[in-house]
Order: structure tokens, then sequence, then C-alpha cells
């Protein structure tokens, strides 16, 4: 039997939580110099903090580094040690379900270091959504999907986000035909029907660094049924300006699940073009939803507080919350990539 079918289903990211999940940055190739892994370390933490304000918050760490964790989070944020490669719970975690009757749920995807890339870890990692889900105690559904969380985005109501270079991707499932991935999905998550995007931002893929080959959370999110943020880049200097236009031109003609066409809100992003010597793939749309809260990626860029405005009008009863993100999208992603909610039952 699959999740769906025994009644489980994703909830979307603005349900209740009963916790946040994170990992904690450790020595890998990602944070290779000590001064990369302090830094993100202290970016890491500013996000559990901003989190905690909203909700319990448990960060998974690599044996022997809880006490230095606890040094930078505070004695509130809960940790628990496990083996880990990297820090991005978003993928390596588990995604929880619930049945609406007080069960909760998890799918553990197969994880193979977004696609087998040259830099990636995940010996350890690959385990992690198991570990996850046992400690929430959670019901575990395993799927022979390569997949991760931020490559997948749900309205809770059937509607499900995917783009075309991750979950068709040679690196990840090849063979997979498209309705063999969207069947895959929409048992686990209980949804059934899928919007695929053809690709996700410039800099997620070789060989600009440690890049997820198009996540879709970097690109576009639900933020409540029959609304979907998408990401903008304005100036035509930068080859997201076609990518994100075509990314709101299908968007504006897609219907969710419930034969809704959708309403597109355009977040324009960040003034900066380059970061690190590459295009920038600086984005904000990869928040987080939590309770009472969003925690927002900020960048001491002049669009910030356009952003905080958008989302301030999307969630009006939740506080909105800027964190720089400019280290943690250094390391490959963002605030929504490093957390990863376990709904409230």
């Amino acid at each position: 039997m699959s999740a769906a079918a025994d009644g489980f289903r994703m909830p979307p990211e603005w349900a209740p939580h009963a916790r946040t999940w994170m990992a904690w940055p450790g020595p890998n190739p990602t944070f290779e110099d000590p001064g990369d892994l302090a830094a993100s370390r202290t970016a890491w933490a500013s996000v559990a903090r901003a989190v905690r304000r909203f909700e319990p918050v448990t960060v998974v760490c690599g044996p022997g580094q809880s006490a230095e964790a606890r040094a930078l989070l505070g004695e509130d944020v809960d940790t628990v040690e496990r083996e880990l490669d990297d820090a991005w719970m978003r993928d390596i975690g588990p995604t929880f379900l619930t049945d609406g009757h007080g069960e909760l749920a998890a799918v553990d995807w197969t994880f193979n270091g977004w696609g087998a890339q040259e830099w990636a870890r995940w010996e350890h990692d690959a385990k992690i959504g198991a570990h996850v889900a046992d400690l929430a105690g959670a019901r575990t559904y395993t799927s022979k999907l390569v997949n991760e969380g931020g490559g997948i985005h749900v309205d809770g109501e059937g509607t499900v986000l995917l783009t075309e270079t991750v979950q068709l991707g040679p690196e990840r499932n090849p063979g997979w035909t498209r309705e063999q991935v969207e069947a895959e999905i929409h048992a686990h998550l209980g949804t059934r029907k899928a919007i695929w995007l053809p690709r996700g931002l410039t800099a997620d893929y070789p060989p600009y660094g440690f890049g997820t080959l198009g996540h879709v959370d970097i690109v576009a999110a639900f933020a409540g049924p029959g609304v979907v943020v998408v990401h903008l880049q304005p100036d035509p200097a930068h080859p997201d300006h076609e990518v994100s236009r075509e990314a709101v031109g299908i968007l504006r003609a897609a219907t969710d699940a419930r034969g809704r066409r959708l309403q597109v809100v355009e977040v324009p992003a960040p003034t900066v073009l380059e970061a690190d010597g590459h295009w920038a793939d600086y984005s904000y749309i990869n928040h987080y939803v939590c309770n009472g809260g969003v925690v927002l990626c900020a960048f001491d860029d002049p669009r910030d507080e356009i952003a905080a405005g958008i989302l301030r009008r999307l969630y009006p009863q939740r506080t909105v919350t800027p964190v720089d993100a400019r280290t943690i999208f250094a390391g490959g992603g963002g605030i929504h990539c490093i957390t990863q909610q376990q709904p409230k039952v």
C-alpha cells in the first residue's frame, strides 16, 4: 500500500507544525575552509533561532558536535546526534505526512547527493530521512524515486510543483518517464496534479558551485490555495531573466488540481547579479513558513523590503523575519533548504 492509499498526504507548509528539523554544518567539501564552516554555523544558528520564536526546533548534529552547536543555537533549541555528510535538512530529511486522524507518516526518498555530483557525499545523509522519521515517531514509507524535499512544493489541495531537470534528470532517475514519476509522487504525497517547470535557476547547475540541478523551491512556491509566488529576474543581462519569464508564463497558464487558474505573484530578485565570481541565484522564494511566522532570505539589498512587503500581504497573520542568507546561498541553498517542517497531528 502507498501512503496516499493509506489516507496520508503532505500538508501545505502553512499548516500548523509540531516542530522544525535542521542539520548542523560539519567539515565536508561544502564547508571545507574553517572560516566558511564557522560562518555557516553562525548563519544556520541565526535561522534556527528565528524559527524557534514560533515553534520548537531540533538540530541534528554530527557525533560530538552538540555542545558546540548549542553554544550558538541557545539552550531552547534541541539537538540530537547522528552521522551526517552535509547540512541541508530539506533534502536529506523525510517529507512528513498526516492522515487527518492524528497519525504522522513520512516519505523516505532515495537520496544520491543531488544527482551523484562530484563534490557531494551521501553515505550518511542517505540514512537521515529514516533517522528523523524514527525520532519523530512517524510511520515510514520508502520510495525508490531519487528526490529531495527542495524538489517539490505542494498546495495541500492536490497540486505539486516539480522541475524536469530534477525528477526527470538522468542523474537521478534514468529511465523513469514523466508518467512514472508523477504516479510515484502522487502515491506518496496524496497529490493528483503536477505542474512541471522546465528547469531551475542558472547558478543551480554546474559549473556554478554547489547546486541541486534545478530545485523548484528557489523558483516557485505555493503561498495559499490557488496562489503561487515566483522568482522574477527583471534584469535582461542575467540569464535568469529568460528562465523566470518562462516560469511565470507556465504558471499563469496553469490550473491547479481543483481546476483553478493560479494567482501568480511575481517577487523580483535582489539587484545583485553576481556573487562569488558567478551569476547569483539569490531568491526570496526560498523562504520558510512556520507557526505564526515567515523566515525570509535577506541579502542586504534594496529589494529585501519589497519582498518582505509581498510576503506580509500574503501572510497577514504572520510575522515576517528577514535573516541574512548570503552565507547559506554560498553553500548552495537558502533558508527553505536547511529547514524541514513536521506537521502537527
